[in-house]
């Protein structure tokens, strides 16, 4: 037998090519389908939200790490993708500076105080996005489209009044600048899986328990939808931050799970907590404190999923 296959090395023992960089430059690149088409939807005025909050996180993280005496890690992208991620979830009406303090709450408080990439226990972004939201509620959920101030399709949902689906699917109603267009973002969703920096345990998981919880729930609301009902289901589908939340954000690496059991479950959880939110909940959307309240419950989840090792204190 030949020596070679007694050779002992420190873990860790399965390496891969991916880096940090390369897996937000791909992220980023998704991402770019559904933010071209919210300023091709709102205007120059959403490419300088996009800019700003963008350029405040990077900023943020630089000159922290710079007072801190820290390694400068802005090179790898992370913050980058935190601002874009931001900006997509802000109206197209709201104040530049509001961007931005969203961006320095998101870099400064849920990040780097608790350790910078890899120990945030949230999503950077979502974070920033509910603190505005409880911080200005006034201005994060004002939206304007064609120069008209209204409801958005999942509010007029929620009141039982008509929408159409299909002006959904493409994107040209109100709401924030990069979840309209459910068309956009799946482009960029399929370009993530087909790099490999995504799989559909998470997202297929919340999309399909979040139909499941619309379509038996559904009936009891104010819209009076039918037991799964084909045309309520896909108006909740299209509308508000699900798309967007569930193929970029819920698949957060830091703040999901890591075993696949755990994945299901958070899946699971992501899927009934926006749908209890948006069906019985005070405001039309629920997709952002969905997540972070999941994100909350991720060590719990992989403690308790966590493959147990055989041999001693183990499996037999």
């Amino acid at each position: 037998m030949s020596e070679n296959q007694f050779k002992i090395s420190a873990s860790p023992h399965i390496r891969s090519k991916s880096t940090t960089e390369g897996i937000m430059q791909l992220v980023t690149i998704a991402l770019f389908p559904a933010a071209a088409f919210g300023v091709w939807n709102f205007g120059i005025y959403a490419l300088a939200m996009l800019v700003t909050t963008t350029a405040a996180a990077v900023a943020t993280e630089y000159i922290y790490q710079k007072l801190m005496h820290k390694p400068v890690t802005v090179r790898d992208f992370s913050a980058v993708v935190t601002g874009l991620l931001l900006g997509m979830n802000m109206p197209p009406t709201a104040p530049l500076w509001m961007g931005a303090l969203g961006s320095v709450f998101g870099i400064l408080i849920v990040k780097q105080l608790f350790g910078g990439l890899g120990q945030n226990f949230m999503n950077p972004a979502l974070g920033a996005r509910c603190f505005l939201l409880i911080s200005f509620t006034g201005p994060m959920t004002r939206f304007v489209y064609d120069g008209v101030t209204g409801a958005t399709p999942l509010a007029q949902l929620k009141a039982g009044e008509a929408v159409n689906s299909m002006e959904m699917l493409i994107g040209r109603i109100p709401g924030t600048i990069g979840e309209t267009s459910v068309i956009a973002i799946i482009i960029g969703a399929i370009f993530l899986i087909l790099t490999g920096v995504i799989d559909l345990r998470i997202p297929g998981t919340y999309i399909l328990t979040f139909v499941i919880f619309v379509g038996i729930f559904g009936q009891f609301t104010e819209a009076k939808a039918g037991l799964f009902d084909p045309q309520y289901i896909t108006a909740q589908l299209c509308g508000g931050g699900l798309m967007l939340g569930a193929w970029f954000m819920a698949t957060d690496y830091v703040s999901s799970p890591i075993t696949k059991k755990g994945q299901y479950v958070y899946g699971i959880l992501l899927g009934v907590l926006t749908g209890l939110f948006r069906l019985f909940g005070g405001s039309a959307e629920g997709v952002s404190y969905a997540i972070i309240i999941s994100n909350l419950f991720v060590p719990l989840i992989e403690k308790a999923t966590l493959p147990k090792p055989f041999g001693k204190g183990g499996e037999k």
